[in-house]
């Protein structure tokens, strides 16, 4: 059966919706720190392997590679196979943003259209995402990022595979909470000035594809919340590279307090087509 973006959305909206005891019992409990939540299986098993089967190779994606990153994205969703797209704004339907909304108790939140920052991230071996805090704002600096959707589409991925999401709710001297990259599993996490988050390194032969969005609101999750660019830093046992980041991090502020919207815009935006 072929699934399109509304009755996806459909379904997702269905696991929220039975899910919603849990959901809120997660994420209060680590609302105080880094609040998150997941769902295991939240689509049918046939069509995730279609999303999986339809991902991008990471030679038809772009390579983000520094001391910060090892990983491959793609968000010019045109170029790419239809069902991809609908994935990814049917996490975006009004109905889910509401749900959010109104069960997380926000003010106000809003997808993200442009996807920035969002889209598809394929991560091979040795990839890898060190711990950081995502940028505070959207492409416009007009609104808060709140909310980050993970959702994980390869098939059979292991715990130790690597390539699994480490969250730092006591800050980085103190020991992650690791969630595993599980197939069909939905993660949601608060994005605010605490929330450290990576990815561990992927030690085998193979490539973790996961689809991404973004919610933003008028207001920050936290009243001390301030603006910041991606900040980095080093995983505990990374020494040398931990000031390098946390160097290159305050050049990067510095410069965004001079450049509001940066020396460059960031590529990283889908460029829809004006018939779009």
């Amino acid at each position: 059966m072929d699934y399109n973006k509304s009755e996806i959305a459909d379904l997702i909206l269905a696991q929220l919706k039975s899910n919603k005891k849990e959901i809120l019992a997660s994420y209060m409990d680590s609302e105080h720190s880094i609040g998150y939540f997941f769902i295991d299986d939240l689509l049918p098993k046939e069509l995730v392997l279609d999303i999986y089967q339809n991902f991008p190779s990471v030679k038809d994606a772009v390579l983000k590679k520094s001391l910060r990153e090892f990983k491959y994205v793609a968000y010019q969703m045109d170029k790419y196979h239809p069902i991809l797209q609908d994935i990814i704004y049917a996490f975006q339907d009004q109905r889910i943003v509401d749900f959010f909304k109104e069960s997380l108790n926000i003010s106000s939140l809003f997808p993200d259209d442009n996807l920035y920052a969002g889209g598809l991230s394929l991560m091979g071996k040795n990839n890898f995402l060190n711990p950081h805090l995502d940028n505070s704002h959207d492409k416009n600096r007009s609104r808060w990022r709140v909310f980050n959707l993970l959702y994980y589409v390869t098939p059979d991925w292991k715990l130790n595979n690597g390539g699994n999401l480490e969250i730092w709710p006591n800050g980085l001297k103190s020991e992650p909470i690791t969630i595993e990259s599980k197939f069909n599993r939905l993660v949601v996490m608060a994005t605010h000035q605490k929330s450290w988050h990576s990815v561990s390194k992927i030690c085998v032969d193979s490539v973790r594809c996961c689809v991404s969005n973004y919610y933003f609101s008028d207001s920050p999750l936290r009243s001390q919340d301030r603006f910041h660019v991606t900040t980095f830093r080093g995983w505990p046992k990374q020494k040398i590279i931990d000031p390098i980041l946390t160097a290159d991090s305050k050049v990067r502020m510095l410069l965004r307090k001079i450049f509001k919207k940066g020396i460059v815009e960031n590529p990283h935006v889908y460029k829809k087509k004006q018939s779009d």
